[in-house]
Parts: structure tokens; C-alpha cells; sequence
């Protein structure tokens, strides 16, 4: 049995294809789109250039799933911040169905964290702790006990977005640092969530694993590596203080393509981590969309996904 989903996000559009098997789940496919979709928003609408470019990269998708013999009305497609954090949200989904003939589902906050969990709680074997997704367009937290959600919420901030709204260039300037982390500040408190300490968090989403692939290179952990320390996140933001050749020269050999969003994101994991009292972060490779994949189409209980 054959699965596949579309996540249309806010930096990236990722097409996935799994395969069941005797119990079992197996990311067999996967195609990563850097969209970019909230360059796109203006006056809090998706013009209609974003809309045409989201259309575009999903009719690329209906091609790709042909070769797998699944049929369109087999691809689920489902949206996050990239459509929720608009006004013109009913439009952009009607269109994307009257030119590819897709239908996309919408998530709330709560829903998109909820579902960030179940997927990553499927391979995370912590008992307790926080799960944060930090993605372009938004930020999912999810506090757990005994393996069970406490809470689940979202707030607006991202990677893409805080670098569209705080920096002018490429690698942001110590002013613009300040901002990121006041607004990414801001956001947490207007959230009035109980004070906890998370001594460890699981990360989730493009961010994290970005953070980790970074923090791998730069200190020379093993490329296996899934775990990234809070003192080294706060290191990193030190030694990447520019956009001198020589200081971006690790970004660009493992995470070229978040060139731009890699520190406003890093600085985000850094205030989030702070305000938790984290001292490291356990990175999933799984969540929303294989949470979407068991809650939502399969159904059912199946053992963990066993990759490529």
C-alpha cells in the first residue's frame, strides 16, 4: 500500500511517499521545493503569483506520484502557516482546486502540533518533555506527560518569516538579532503558558534539522548525530556573525538552501530553549506529516517508520 502527501508549507513544499508493509511504515520518496510561498504575501494576502507558483509545483508533484501509480485523487495535500496566516485563505484553496483538481486541507495551530507529536512520539522515547517545531511560518509547541499531551499550540513566528521581517541582507546584524529575539520573546509570553523546565526538548521540523546538520559540521560530531547542545546553538550564532565567505562556509556545505533562515531560526531555538531552561535538543525526523499520515489516512496503528 502505497501513501502520498503533500506538506505546503511556508519556506518549503515536500512531496512524501510511503510504503506499508507487513506492519510496517517506509519513506520510500521524497521531494523538497523550496516555494518560499510568504515572499509572496502582501497586505496579508497570497498574491496571486504565489498562488500560481504553489499550483505549479503541485502539478510538478501529480507527475512525480504518476510514476508510482497513485492517481491524484490519492495525494493528500495539507497546509500550515503558509495559508492559515493569511486573509485570503478560501480564495488561494479554491484556486489551487479549480487549476490542479487538489483539494488542500487546512490545519489549525493545535491541529498541526498535535499532529507534530504523534508522528514524532512514534520514534521520540522521552516520557516527558516539550516538542517544538519551529517552521517558516510558524512555531508549534507541545507539552507531554507520560507520553500524553498537556497542551498543544502555535504561534506565528518562523524561520522565513522573521528573516522577511527583521533583516535587509543575508546574515542579520546584531541590532536585527536583538529584534528577532524580542518579537520571538513576545510571542512566547502572549502565549501565558505555564512556566515549566524542559531540561530536554524534541525538535521537529526543517529548523531543527537544520540546527543539527550545522551544529554536526561546525563541531565535528558525527554526521549520525541527532542531538544538538543549547551552549552550541549559542556558539554558533557567535561564530556566524557575518557574511564574510569564511564565516558562512558550513552553511553552505550542509544546509546551502536556509542560507537566510538558518540564524533567525537559530535564534529562535535559542529563545525558545532559554525560556524552557533546556540544555539540549533530541532532533525527530519525523512529525506533522507522518503524524498526518497515521491520524488522519491511515487510521491505525503501525510500528515506527524504518526511512529510506
Amino acid at each position: 500500500m502505497l501513501y502520498a502527501i503533500v506538506d505546503l508549507g511556508s519556506n518549503t513544499m515536500r512531496l512524501c511517499v510511503y510504503e506499508q508493509s507487513d506492519g510496517s511504515l517506509k519513506s520510500i520518496f521524497e521531494k523538497k521545493t523550496m516555494a518560499g510561498l510568504v515572499n509572496y504575501i502582501k497586505n496579508e494576502r497570497l498574491s496571486s503569483t504565489g498562488i500560481n507558483r504553489a499550483c505549479s509545483i503541485l502539478e510538478e508533484y501529480k507527475l512525480y506520484i504518476a510514476n508510482f501509480g497513485i492517481g491524484e485523487k490519492e495525494l493528500n495535500v495539507f497546509a500550515t502557516a503558509s495559508l492559515r496566516n493569511i486573509v485570503n485563505t478560501k480564495e488561494v484553496i479554491d484556486k489551487i482546486k479549480e487549476v490542479t483538481g487538489l483539494h488542500v486541507e487546512l490545519l489549525s495551530g493545535e491541529e498541526e502540533a498535535t499532529l507534530d507529536f504523534m508522528g514524532a512520539i512514534k520514534v521520540f522515547q522521552g516520557e516527558s518533555g516539550t516538542l517544538v517545531d519551529i517552521g517558516g511560518g510558524s512555531t508549534e509547541l507541545v507539552s507531554f506527560q507520560d507520553r500524553q499531551i498537556q497542551y498543544a499550540t502555535s504561534m506565528p513566528v518562523g524561520s522565513l518569516n522573521l528573516y522577511v521581517n527583521y533583516v535587509k541582507k543575508i546574515i542579520p546584524k546584531e541590532d536585527e538579532r536583538d529584534l528577532i529575539r524580542e518579537h520571538v520573546t513576545e510571542a512566547l509570553h502572549s502565549l501565558e503558558l505555564k512556566k515549566e523546565v524542559s531540561p530536554c526538548i524534541c525538535g521537529v521540523g526543517g529548523t531543527m534539522r537544520a540546527a543539527v546538520k550545522l551544529s554536526n559540521q561546525i563541531f565535528g560530531y558525527p554526521k549520525e548525530n541527532i542531538t544538538v547542545k543549547t551552549s552550541d546553538i549559542k556558539e554558533m550564532l557567535t561564530i556566524i556573525h557575518n557574511s564574510k565567505r569564511q564565516t558562512i562556509a558550513p552553511i553552505l556545505q550542509v544546509i546551502p538552501d536556509r542560507i537566510h533562515t538558518i540564524i533567525p531560526g537559530l535564534i529562535a531555538v535559542d529563545t525558545i530553549a532559554a525560556f524552557y531552561g533546556a540544555e539540549q535538543i533530541i532532533v525527530s525526523k519525523y512529525g506533522v506529516r507522518e503524524g498526518y499520515l497515521y491520524e488522519r489516512i491511515m487510521k491505525e496503528n503501525v510500528y515506527a517508520p524504518s526511512g529510506k
